[in-house]
């Protein structure tokens, strides 16, 4: 099949790249000109494990290319998916489909043969009927076919997630289009992935639904982290509990600092907006979206006071800057917000991260980036794990006692065990259990 990917960057790169390892010939198209002159050099837009050998083994094999150029890239193609960013509307919280809306119009110009469109980019339910109203306004109705095709990708995970899924939503009316999916996805279709076939507008809400239910069980699980603390109770143990009943699972109930990242913040938030405009309010998501947002000022909060209640004058090292391991994605990091509470608080922040720093530095400029953890932790007060990456998870704690000027050892993840740390002398604070 020949495939035209609009929009080169996590959705669309991981996507047009997993789809070319499949067999088929795979053009990105994006408006960044200085985007797709890195691509053609190997040079990723962003850090995703595997990905760069990804796209050079499929470059070379001549199934992926890059252009700038959508009129001559969709033309021909059999089927051309629209992954561009559906960001938050400033001033409502609406998903922005400005970009998608662009990229119908762009499309609607170019196509010369039947042709299937797919948005593979997060949009609220009825995206597609307006998309197909713009390529009707230049294009017969036999044309083309508008199908939604929601992704369900983890960064630091994308290219696993994608050659192995749960499940592959497809939502199209048309017969034909079906068809055309069906041959496009073959080779997880023949490893029996399953693929769920529903309507167009169902598939746009099972993307939001998916999101919003995952966020709720993050902070819900942390609420109770923070009655465990009240209570004497230890929510590692809660979680494991729970999460070995088959109705609830065990994934997404680790406490921490709150959700952050590309997809739940903007995700919950477009539900919430979609739910108010059909007069069907989301109240639990509307919670959860609350709570969140609280939270991650409240961990800051958490580590002023092991302090002691005051952070003013004091320097504390900040340990994980992305929202997750293994990616540099800042968006809606909960180490915005606990960095800006600590320099509210009057204190000194430095960091280390190994992918983020480049990024986190443009958001958060008064904070000093270090070459390591160890540097980081330099003459401290108090070190604090944000973010789970694999370099934190086996620290020299009797190091790091030694590089501190202060004992306080905050960890948001819960990596360390508590008696283990108490003996190198640190003093140790974690998220819903008894130090």
């Amino acid at each position: 099949m020949k495939i035209a990917m609009i929009g080169s960057g996590y959705v669309g790169l991981v996507s047009g790249a997993c789809f070319a390892d499949f067999g088929h010939d795979v053009v990105c198209v994006d408006k960044d000109k200085n985007k797709i002159s890195n691509l053609d050099k190997n040079v990723m837009p962003i850090f995703e494990p595997g990905l760069a050998d990804l796209v050079k083994r499929n470059v070379d094999a001549e199934r992926l290319s890059f252009s700038t150029d959508l009129t001559a890239s969709v033309k021909d193609c059999d089927a051309i998916f629209i992954a561009v960013g559906t960001p938050s509307r400033r001033g409502d919280g609406h998903a922005d489909l400005s970009y998608v809306y662009a990229a119908s119009e762009e499309i609607a110009d170019a196509i010369t043969k039947r042709t299937v469109i797919i948005t593979k980019s997060t949009v609220p339910v009825g995206t597609g009927d307006e998309v197909e109203h713009i390529l009707e306004k230049k294009q017969p109705r036999e044309q083309f076919a508008v199908v939604s095709n929601p992704e369900f990708l983890r960064e630091g995970a994308a290219i696993r997630d994608f050659k192995q899924p749960d499940r592959i939503v497809i939502g199209t009316e048309d017969d034909w289009a079906k068809d055309v999916m069906t041959e496009i996805y073959r080779p997880l279709f023949l490893n029996q992935s399953p693929i769920l076939f529903t309507g167009r507008r169902t598939a746009e809400l099972i993307k939001y639904a998916a999101n919003a239910f995952l966020a709720t069980k993050i902070t819900f699980i942390n609420e109770i982290a923070d009655l465990c603390e009240k209570v004497g109770a230890d929510v590692q143990e809660v979680s494991r509990g729970i999460g070995l009943d088959n109705r609830i699972g065990s994934k997404f109930l680790h406490a921490g600092p709150g959700y952050g990242g590309s997809c739940f913040p903007k995700d919950t938030l477009a539900l919430m907006k979609t739910a108010q405009d059909n007069d069907s309010p989301v109240r639990i998501v509307e919670a959860v979206v609350q709570v969140n947002d609280q939270r991650k000022r409240a961990m800051g909060r958490k580590v002023i006071h092991a302090l002691g209640g005051d952070a003013r004058g004091k320097k504390v090292a900040l340990l994980g800057l992305t929202f997750k391991p293994n990616t540099d994605d800042m968006r809606d990091a909960p180490s915005i917000a606990i960095a800006q509470t600590l320099v509210d608080g009057g204190a000194d922040v430095t960091a280390y991260d190994p992918e983020g720093m480049k990024l986190a530095k443009e958001i958060m400029p008064e904070v000093e980036m270090t070459n390591s953890s160890y540097d980081a932790a330099k003459d401290a007060d108090a070190v604090v794990i944000v973010t789970e990456w694999d370099a934190f998870r086996a620290l020299d704690l009797e190091k790091l006692a030694q590089v501190m000027k202060g004992n306080v050892l905050v960890d948001l993840r819960n990596i360390y065990n508590p008696a283990e740390v108490a003996q190198i002398g640190l003093a140790y604070t974690s998220v819903g259990r008894n130090q």
